[in-house]
């Protein structure tokens, strides 16, 4: 997985309890900086743009966007590989029993696909179908790995990464990637990792445009315009409540947030921004489908998640029958709202001290 970006613009940074001196994380970046994609980038690689091009670096950062808010690109770029992966496997056998073992985090995860009666269906359809089952599960590891995060997991250990979980446009952004792979599967774009690589370059591009993507300058001010709503410029990272603002809607429809001309109005930046304003863009809302072809995709493809000892009590505070025997995608909604009851009370005793 690619580092993700944390929210706000050049943040304070804190390692082991002490603050890093005279560094700030840059953040952000323009649309003409996303660079080239690479399929399973991780933290640094070099691909072509385009067929004969110069090799450039994959740009990661946050990015806001008239109809799409603040984007999340390692978070979008992530969930498109995942489906491309996924799709993979499941193209292949659709319509066997098969159990595909993912990465752990808090514990075993696993995607168990069910046995069908896939005879009849066109090569269209099963593609299509294949696909979309790509997306639905690649999607449902976004939100399996926003939960680990807010149960401790950390994919560097000195690094909390609670201050990262549920965060506001992450979810967002993540299914952003897999209808972005969908659409390249179904086009028949991905075959292989260059044509991939390249045709996702060129239609993020164009997906970010079409959503509005603002000048870098403007996404720091927005980010300035939030503080102290949605995020906290006076805590360093990684320290949890520099987060503000969380996102605990789980599930398969997902609504960006915009930020609101009642917050922008009153910042001494306004001038700036004023013309965001005169017509404002329509939000665009998300949606995966839950049937193909007449199939309930949650009947052929089921994610199930095992919670390690380690991990154990920071479930306490959840029924254990939700969990205490492994639980699936069905259950991220509950222990998400959980969730949000602690976080809640926790920033309440910390803003009343």
């Amino acid at each position: 997985m690619r580092p993700c970006c944390a929210v706000g613009n050049s943040q304070k940074v804190q390692v082991a309890g002490l603050q890093v001196p005279l560094f700030r994380y840059a953040n952000t970046l323009e649309l003409d900086s996303l660079g080239a994609h690479a399929y399973e980038a991780g933290v640094l690689s070099y691909q072509r743009k385009e067929p004969g091009g110069r090799r450039a670096t994959e740009g990661n950062g946050q990015i806001y966007t008239l109809r799409g808010g603040f984007i999340d690109l390692a978070h979008v770029r992530d969930t498109a590989d995942n489906t491309i992966a996924l799709f993979q496997r499941i193209f292949r056998d659709l319509g066997e029993s098969q159990t595909i073992s993912l990465p752990e985090e808090i514990g075993p995860r696993e995607i168990r696909l069910t046995a069908f009666d896939s005879s009849e269906l066109s090569s269209q359809q099963r593609l299509e179908i294949s696909a979309q089952l790509a997306a639905r599960q690649a999607y449902f590891m976004a939100e399996a790995h926003e939960l680990a995060q807010w149960h401790g997991y950390r994919s560097w250990k000195p690094w909390s990464e609670a201050v990262s979980a549920y965060s506001f446009e992450d979810l967002y952004s993540n299914m952003l990637g897999a209808k972005i792979a969908y659409a390249l599967i179904v086009n028949n774009l991905t075959t292989t990792r260059d044509q991939y690589n390249q045709h996702m370059t060129s239609w993020l591009y164009a997906v970010l445009e079409q959503l509005g993507a603002v000048e870098q300058d403007r996404t720091d001010l927005l980010w300035d315009v939030v503080d102290g709503h949605w995020w906290d410029s006076r805590k360093p990272l990684p320290e949890k409540f520099m987060l503000l603002k969380r996102h605990y809607q789980m599930g398969d429809s997902q609504s960006p947030y915009l930020v609101p001309r009642s917050l922008a109005e009153i910042h001494n930046g306004w001038s700036e921004l004023t013309d965001f304003y005169l017509e404002p863009a329509a939000p665009l809302h998300l949606r995966l489908p839950r049937q193909v072809h007449g199939y309930q995709l949650d009947t052929l493809a089921v994610q199930w998640l095992w919670v390690e000892a380690g991990y154990q009590l920071s479930f306490s505070h959840i029924p254990k029958d939700i969990w205490r025997n492994g639980f699936t995608q069905e259950a991220f909604g509950r222990i998400a709202k959980e969730n949000r009851r602690v976080d809640q009370m926790e920033l309440q005793k910390q803003q009343n001290d």
